[in-house]
């Protein structure tokens, strides 16, 4: 191709400004608003057929605007139509939404049973050996299911019996905690496929066997966790037996409604229901039989609709009959479980159950007990805490919405049981928070009788502070409840047990008190933790008690004043928890800091809790923690502000900067405040494209306070890095290519080299030239356009150069449409190297006549054409005539996107219509639109 010489046209950037504005209508009140809620209207429409075929509508409405989603109310939509021609079944989601119904008396602030289950578990470990019985399925009876006759069956499921009966277990001895768990497990598989394969009385068995598990308190340590672990597998039977019932109710055309009464189930469920619970009323030993009723309580729903209210009082009856007490409460924990989920309000049968219990409680302290514990060495002050897990189930079950009355009530039966300590504490975990705090003077006067022997005082103290910080006491009382706990806390010789209340008492001295109470509990706290290292197993409750401290106290410079603060944080001693502890405190500081600050007692305290964090990191670190690290010291330091004090300022950033070396965003930040660290620091970050944008912004910096020599030197450094960027950069741990990168970079450089005057010794348009000569130099992707992007970006920068008047400026800084004024030499130079720039575009595009470069060659070739149709003077002939070759290059191959040179061709039209643009419409008359071929 010849070489085209370069014409700018003349702008008027004003007059483009006013014509591009949107114009401004005035909007009436009562008018339509875009941001006007919808109406939507009601639509009448007849029913769709059951093949689908497309149905009429008909609707009306009042108003004039319709809502397109509507027609989902209406049956239309293809989700609709589906289901409606779909048949009715019973599904999950349906079963599942029953059972949600059917529960909704308990609401979400009952806490589950699930969410207890995982803490027992880890609470309630052993290591001595344990024993289980498994269940050997034989083989005749294996046999005996394959046999079609009812007889046989029959006679079959009478033989399996029988050989239960006889013993067809094995007991395994000598399993470890992890192994019974894992046998455990095991059977509830075993219950699960048994029930899928139709072998119902090997799943009965199952089932029975293992509730038998829970008369066995051999291990009496492991006793709640084994609970926990054999009511999932009665649990899983539950469920199996009652979705088995219901299912049978359902037939071809009808489904159980969700509150379904006997009437609605038909005989066949009925008969199936009653033959459960005949069987298991022949179970002969009463815990299996009670614990597997109780598993299937639900299904009385089908044979009576006071089957429930009839059956719980009976079984709490039954519980009476378990001699052992621990078993005992644990029992009816397990009613108390399943009368919640199917009847929970059914209050009477539950507190008559707790009551039953509160009548035996004295077992506890009888000689059968104590002659069992002397015989597994357990000391009573381990024996007590087992019935918690199960006392304070019940407990939350009777008093979940219960009146304030029933815990004057339970406090009254607690006096009259001599104050005892395990029952106090599960009536002060059960009952809400705020009736606790209400009568805070009183349970204090209770806990000082409690006999101490089991259960000691501090854990009713922790119970107590539990519930003080989520509700407050009268406000005369709180010095003198303060006062009493720590009287009782401090004196404990067990850190362990110190801490554990302490914790909890920590926050309300917070929440109640001033910074000088919360500096004698923090000094106490070190006074008991230090010796001997203690604070390196509570590593957990100190830092609770740290969270507590800074959520209380936003204020820092009162926080930092805390004498015994700074100390307290040098307890923790192992780096990873520091860490997270000055993480936790930065955390707080940039969320609730408001003002700059520059107290020196915050400064220098936090100062020390960032060095902390920065000095963990290390080449093992992960790049998110580097990150987390960074974005809390930034937001330290962009809160530390000395005002017109630049000498203190500048003293910061220099002990900051020698602090924070190895978090390069850290670098950054102090690169953005401090324009003196621009030429020391930038070098020594590693992410070139940090480094090329830091200095861009030194240099737009240095602009706009007219240091134009310090500028040029930023620019410059920009420049000579760009060779430096490799082919490929790491982005989030992923290699990328970095064209586009490059690219991005460039655009923003030419935006800010419009503005940037000449330097009087270096000769026009200097920086331009050197930037030029780097993108001529650069290797660029063989298969890729990016350079070639590049140069028409520096097009348009040279045609902006080559105005009057510059779109933008910076303040108090000449650019070069003011130091040239339009002279003719400096436009020729102008002129020049936008030929240059134009003959490398069109180069390359002769490059791209290639079949697989085409469709590339009609995209760069339209883009082109946009190019000088924007900044190019088309009146001259020679780029008149580039242009129209430019548009059938485009075409050439059939490759152009034809609604695209539509939408170009009639802006061209557009154009022309406006004054001094009439000569477009010949060229818009040279320019046809080809069909492809």
């Amino acid at each position: 191709m010849a070489v085209f010489p370069w014409h700018s046209r003349s702008r008027n950037y004003k007059a483009e400004f006013a014509s591009c504005r949107l114009e401004a209508v005035p909007l009436e009140f009562g008018d339509y608003h875009p941001l006007k809620p919808i109406t939507v209207t009601e639509s009448k429409t007849k029913k769709v057929s059951r093949k689908g075929s497309t149905s009429s509508t008909s609707s009306s409405s009042s108003s004039s605007v319709v809502d397109p989603l509507s027609s989902v109310l209406d049956g239309t939509d293809p989700l609709s139509m589906f289901a409606a021609t779909a048949e009715p079944a019973a599904t999950d989601s349906s079963r599942k939404r029953r059972d949600r119904d059917e529960n909704s008396i308990v609401g979400s602030d009952f806490e589950p049973w699930a969410s207890k289950r995982g803490e027992i578990l880890a609470r309630y470990t052993t290591t001595e050996k344990l024993s289980i019985n498994l269940f050997m399925g034989s083989e005749k009876g294996k046999a005996g299911t394959a046999t079609s006759a009812m007889s046989e069956k029959v006679r079959t499921r009478l033989e399996e019996l029988d050989d239960f009966e006889e013993g067809s277990q094995k007991e395994l001895l000598n399993l470890t905690q992890q192994d019974y768990v894992n046998r455990i497990e095991e059977l509830n598989q075993s219950l699960k496929d048994a029930w899928a394969s139709d072998q119902k009385v090997k799943a009965l068995k199952i089932v029975i066997q293992c509730s038998k598990l829970l008369s066995d308190t051999s291990v009496i340590q492991f006793y709640p966790s084994k609970f926990v672990l054999i009511t999932d597998i009665l649990d899983t039977f539950g469920k199996l037996v009652y979705e088995r019932i219901f299912s049978m109710c359902v037939d071809n055309r009808s489904v159980l409604p969700d509150h379904f009464s006997p009437e609605n189930v038909n005989d066949t469920a009925k008969e199936t229901c009653l033959n459960w619970f005949f069987k298991i009323a022949s179970i002969r030993e009463l815990i299996p039989r009670f614990y597997v009723e109780a598993s299937i309580l639900k299904c009385n729903k089908f044979l009576s609709k006071m089957g429930i209210s009839e059956c719980l009082p009976r079984l709490t009856c039954m519980i009476r009959g378990i001699g052992d007490p621990l078993v005992s409460v644990y029992a009816r924990a397990y009613l108390c479980r399943v009368g919640m989920e199917v009847a929970p309000h059914l209050k009477e049968s539950l507190n008559k159950n707790f009551f039953d219990f509160l009548l035996t409680f004295k077992q506890i302290h009888g000689d059968t007990v104590q002659n069992q514990l002397v015989v597994q060495g357990v000391e009573l002050p381990s024996y007590l805490p087992l019935y918690s897990p199960a006392m304070d189930w019940i407990f939350q079950c009777i008093s979940y919405h219960a009146p304030e009355a029933l815990l004057t009530e339970m406090m009254e039966r607690c006096k009259k049981l001599g104050n005892n300590a395990l029952l106090l504490n599960s009536v002060m975990s059960a009952f809400r928070a705020e009736f606790i705090a209400t009568r805070s003077m009183d349970f204090i006067g209770m806990i000082k009788e409690c006999d101490e022997s089991g259960f000691p005082k501090h854990l009713l103290f922790r119970s107590l502070g539990l519930n003080l910080a989520l509700a407050d006491p009268p406000e005369g009382d709180r010095l003198q409840i303060l006062n009493e706990a720590w009287k009782v806390i401090t004196k404990l010789k067990n850190p362990q047990d110190y801490i554990n209340c302490a914790e909890v008492w920590v926050e309300y001295t917070c929440k109640h008190f001033t910074k000088r109470e919360v500096n004698t509990v923090l000094a106490d706290v070190i006074k008991h933790m230090t010796p001997d290292r203690a604070f390196e197993d509570s590593y957990p409750q100190l830092q609770s008690i740290i969270k507590k401290v800074i959520a209380h106290f936003h204020d820092f410079s009162v926080l930092f004043s805390v004498e015994k603060f700074l100390p307290f944080l040098d307890m923790f001693q192992k780096e990873s928890v520091r860490v997270e502890v000055c993480k936790c405190i930065m955390e707080v500081f940039i969320k609730h800091q408001q003002e700059p600050t520059k107290d020196p007692v915050i400064l220098n305290a936090l100062l020390h809790v960032c060095k902390t964090m920065h000095d963990s990191v290390n080449a093992l670190t992960l790049e998110d923690e580097k990150r987390m690290l960074a974005y809390l010291i930034n937001g330290f330091i962009k809160m530390v502000s000395f005002g017109r004090d630049f000498e203190q300022q500048l003293s910061f950033y220099v002990e900051a900067r020698s602090m924070f070396c190895n978090l390069e965003p850290v670098l950054v930040q102090l690169i953005h405040a401090c324009v003196a660290y621009c030429f020391i620091t930038i070098p020594s970050l590693v992410s070139i494209f940090t480094r090329l944008n830091l200095y861009l912004h030194s240099g737009q910096v240095a602009l706009a306070n007219q240091c134009l020599s310090q500028a040029d030197a930023f620019f410059k450094a920009a420049i000579s890095l760009i060779p430096e960027v490799p082919k490929m950069i790491n982005i989030d741990g992923k290699m990328r290519p970095s064209e586009s990168f490059l690219l991005e970079f460039l655009c923003n450089f030419f935006s800010t080299l419009l503005i940037v005057p000449d330097h009087p010794e270096h000769g026009v348009l200097f920086l331009v030239r050197e930037l030029l000569n780097v993108i001529q130099d650069y290797t660029w992707e063989d298969n890729g356009d990016d350079k070639i992007r590049i140069y028409t970006c520096v097009l348009h920068l040279l045609s902006a150069m080559s105005q009057e008047t510059y779109l933008y400026h910076i303040d108090k800084v000449d650019s070069n449409d003011s130091l040239y004024g339009g002279d003719s030499k400096f436009l020729a130079e102008n002129n020049k190297l936008c030929e240059t720039v134009m003959a490398q575009i069109l180069e390359h595009l002769k490059t791209l006549a290639k079949d697989e470069a085409l469709k590339r060659q009609s995209s760069l070739g339209l883009s082109f054409f946009n190019s000088i149709l924007a900044h190019g003077d088309l009146r001259n002939n020679r780029l008149n005539q580039l242009s129209v070759n430019l548009w059938h290059l485009a075409q050439r191959h059939g490759c152009a996107d034809t609604r695209t040179m539509v939408k170009t061709l009639e802006y061209i039209k557009r154009r022309s219509k406006q004054p001094d643009m009439g000569h477009l419409t010949e060229l818009a008359l040279r320019l046809p639109l080809q069909t492809r071929t």
